[in-house]
């Protein structure tokens, strides 16, 4: 027999009252219900719950040791219970989200932000890495929601939604005193001879892989993963890289950045990639980060 909570309700009701009949009129029942829930408890435990006197009943040795455990049923289905409407309220819970790293220079940290205010309750943890890892994690349930740049033309893993949240143009990082620093664009063929500085030696898995698409074969001579040594590199006068506009305010200041001609601009598809099935949370980080992008992109060049 499946016990229910309404079978350790009766049961504490009747302890708690000593009576069948103001058990029943506690919880709003008929005497008969509750008696029926009773008799399926002693069933399902095979020992008489309560000793039945002239006026009243009270609790047999088995019913004593049952009443602890009742009541820690009870009380762990109340929290349950909260907990669950505190998820569907955003009074509570956690969100995972996951992001690429340049996300996090501007779109990401303006949700998250807004989202803190409106939602103080709900924990948002954030892990940051490239969107083919995020992907993955969104499509095996360890991340609710992440922001992506898929590649052109690769539908995402089965069970992932992909929300576009804008084009994202890439610029180039110069040494200020780079006879182009003082430009306002710059055609992707008059940086052909320029010493790029790349994050991996296959560009078809950075920033460049819309450059190459559009025609720039680059000359690379330093590999520098991290975003403070590329910057450090250009402002040293070792060679150019290409910034996402996103990242773009972070910039140290010794280092111009200047636009590439719209004819050549290498846009970035960035998304927010979720379950088929979002949580409640997911989906109002959502909400916030098309609001954020739509703004980001007033901003961006």
């Amino acid at each position: 027999m499946l016990l229910t909570h309404a079978s350790y309700e009766a049961f504490l009701a009747v302890a708690r009252t000593g009576s069948f009949t103001s058990a029943a009129r506690s919880l709003g029942y008929t005497q008969s219900a509750v008696s029926r829930q009773v008799r399926s408890l002693e069933e399902e435990w095979g020992a008489e719950l309560f000793e039945r006197l002239p006026r009243g009943v009270r609790l047999t040795e088995a019913g004593r040791v049952l009443l602890p455990h009742a009541e820690a049923v009870r009380d762990r289905l109340a929290a349950a219970r909260a907990e669950l409407a505190a998820l569907r309220t955003l009074n509570g819970g956690l969100l995972r989200l996951g992001a690429f790293s340049s996300a996090s220079a501007a779109l990401v940290p303006r949700a998250q932000a807004a989202f803190r205010k409106r939602h103080p309750g709900v924990v948002v943890t954030r892990v940051e890495g490239p969107s083919v890892k995020h992907l993955g994690l969104v499509a095996a349930g360890e991340e609710d929601l992440a922001v992506v740049t898929p590649a052109q033309g690769t539908p995402p893993p089965p069970g992932v939604t992909l929300h576009h949240l804008l084009e994202e143009p890439v610029l180039v990082a110069l040494e200020h005193r780079h006879p182009y620093a003082g430009r306002r664009d710059v055609r992707l063929a008059e940086l052909a001879d320029e010493e790029w500085i790349v994050g991996d030696e296959r560009l078809e898995d950075t920033l460049f892989r819309p450059a190459l698409e559009a025609g720039l074969r680059p000359r690379t001579g330093l590999l520098a993963q991290d975003w403070i040594a590329k910057l450090g590199a250009v402002a040293a006068g070792l060679g150019v890289t290409l910034v996402p506009a996103l990242a773009a305010a972070s910039v140290r200041p010794d280092v111009t950045l200047v636009t590439i001609h719209p004819e050549d601009v290498p846009y970035r598809r960035i998304c927010a990639a979720a379950p088929s099935t979002p949580t409640a949370a997911a989906k109002a980080f959502l909400t916030l980060l098309r609001e954020t992008a739509e703004e980001l992109s007033k901003e961006l060049p």
